[in-house]
């Protein structure tokens, strides 16, 4: 049985020269699929392509990536802007000409804001961009990997409780379908006390009793709804084991049990089929919530 939950943990790390980086990717339960993305600056034109990326991978879901830099000691050193030191060097002579001061000196100079600036190790090439951003996206395709396993795993993990929680519906829509067999006998000695009670023995025809009988047996008959319960069984043992993402479905199919259950809660005359259409309830209501992991 093969399913898949929305919740999962992965990270994936890679290096192209001294650009070291790692991918942390997390999902939890989402309506639909949504994407996250925490980029450094620099990394903007990764995004469109990890939001391709997801869509491959993954149906459901609201995931978050963050992509952490880590350079190494020689991507940090320290480096003068060009334009920027002749900017401050050609405002440093009209001053000293119109002022008459002496030149400014040259640590004034790289104290200039934007002047020495810190390496970060980010190609300025646009090719070599293109290139970094394929090898940050190839490791991000492993995290996504990584986490499309862990997601599974939960959802093995899931896939057992179904099977309890579907094996529990089962027995009890088997447990009310012996008790709703038994209501029109129950109803017509129920009916014979009551009338013996109100009125003198003899009054009412055995035809007459026999109508009203009927009547309520009609009222109260739950075939059909145990008839679609036992349907709705089936239908569930289907979809878990359809290999798909069948997240929705199995929220719409709890909804469906929950239909039949309460029908036949209302319908029912006798305080032991009750107590089952309850239990069932219980038992169909942990089923919804465990819906609400699935992919």
């Amino acid at each position: 049985m093969t399913l898949a939950s929305m919740t999962g943990f992965a990270e994936a790390q890679a290096a192209r020269g001294d650009l070291r980086w790692r991918w942390e990717v997390k999902s939890v339960n989402g309506r639909g699929l949504d994407l996250r993305l925490r980029l450094p600056p620099g990394f903007d034109g990764v995004e469109l392509a990890a939001r391709a990326l997801v869509a491959r991978h993954f149906k459901r879901g609201s995931l978050q990536a963050t992509l952490n830099i880590e350079s190494g000691d020689n991507a940090r050193a320290l480096r003068v802007d060009p334009e920027a030191l002749a900017a401050a060097i050609a405002v440093a002579k009209s001053v000293a000409a119109e002022s008459g001061l002496p030149p400014a000196r040259v640590d004034g100079i790289l104290a200039l804001k934007g002047v020495l600036v810190q390496d970060d190790g980010l190609p300025q090439d646009a090719d070599a961009r293109a290139e970094r951003d394929d090898a940050v996206l190839k490791s991000l395709g492993a995290a996504f990997d990584a986490l499309q396993k862990a997601r599974t795993t939960e959802g093995a993990k899931l896939a057992t409780v179904f099977e309890t929680l579907t094996g529990e519906i089962e027995a009890l829509v088997r447990t009310a379908m012996g008790l709703a067999a038994a209501q029109p006998q129950a109803l017509r000695a129920r009916l014979e006390m009551q009338l013996h009670d109100l009125v003198q023995p003899g009054v009412v025809s055995p035809e007459r009793l026999a109508q009203e009988v009927a009547l309520l047996a009609a009222r109260a008959d739950v075939r059909e709804e145990l008839d679609r319960l036992t349907a709705h069984v089936a239908e569930a043992r289907r979809l878990l084991q359809s290999g798909e993402a069948v997240g929705r479905k199995l929220d719409f199919l709890a909804q469906e049990f929950n239909r039949e259950a309460n029908t036949l809660c209302s319908k029912s005359t006798d305080i032991e089929l009750t107590r089952t259409g309850l239990a069932l309830k219980a038992a169909i209501d942990q089923f919804r919530e465990q819906a609400q992991n699935v992919e």
